[in-house]
């Protein structure tokens, strides 16, 4: 397990592409295809992980599952956000078929039983620049599980995401992206537009 620092950026879709540009402009040079990322996140009946990350508590948990255009791939990640640090834990899981993400259970030690609450989908674009690495993420769209009411919603805004070692300064990551840092969770941003 290695932790990382992780700092996001909320932009608007003229913004991001502006800051790309800029940042493209300066070295930055593309480390994987861009693809496109589908995530089903898990809580409990009463929401408890949303709300310990909209409280900022620590420790807290992200359960999800995770798979790009192969099914047949799917992995089920923890992302942990502890006192140290964040860090991510993921294993490779069988899925038979998305239809039926909603009737899966995932149980956890510390938040007990599980249930399909989203699927997030966008696409990712993966860079790196002197040590940081850097993705764009645009076009969410965010997918109720847990209510026929409103089934999708679609995201105004993108997120850029700078990932480092723990132990890189906050000042080198300032110096080479020079925007404010911003709080954007998918998953809470897709809960909050479902249900508040």
């Amino acid at each position: 397990m290695s932790f990382r620092k992780e700092k996001k950026f909320r932009l608007t879709n003229s913004e991001l592409r502006f800051l790309k540009s800029k940042l493209i402009d300066k070295g930055m040079k593309i480390l994987y295809p861009k693809r496109t990322i589908n995530s089903c996140y898990f809580d409990t009946k009463n929401l408890k992980m949303f709300f310990d990350s909209e409280d900022g508590l620590l420790p807290r948990k992200k359960i999800r599952l995770r798979w790009y255009s192969d099914l047949s791939k799917v992995n089920k990640e923890t992302k942990v956000s502890s006192i140290e640090g964040r860090f991510k834990i993921s294993n490779q899981i069988n899925i038979s078929s998305i239809s039926n993400l909603d009737k899966i259970k995932i149980f956890d030690r510390d938040y007990g039983n599980l249930y399909a609450k989203i699927i997030v989908k966008y696409c990712r674009e993966y860079f790196i620049h002197k040590n940081l690495r850097i993705t764009f993420d645009t076009n969410i769209e965010y997918f109720n599980l847990a209510s026929s009411f409103k089934s999708k919603l679609l995201e105004k805004e993108s997120v850029m995401e700078v990932k480092t070692p723990l132990l890189e300064s906050d000042d080198h990551i300032d110096n080479i992206v020079n925007v404010q840092t911003s709080r954007f969770s998918k998953y809470c941003r897709g809960i909050m537009g479902f249900y508040y």
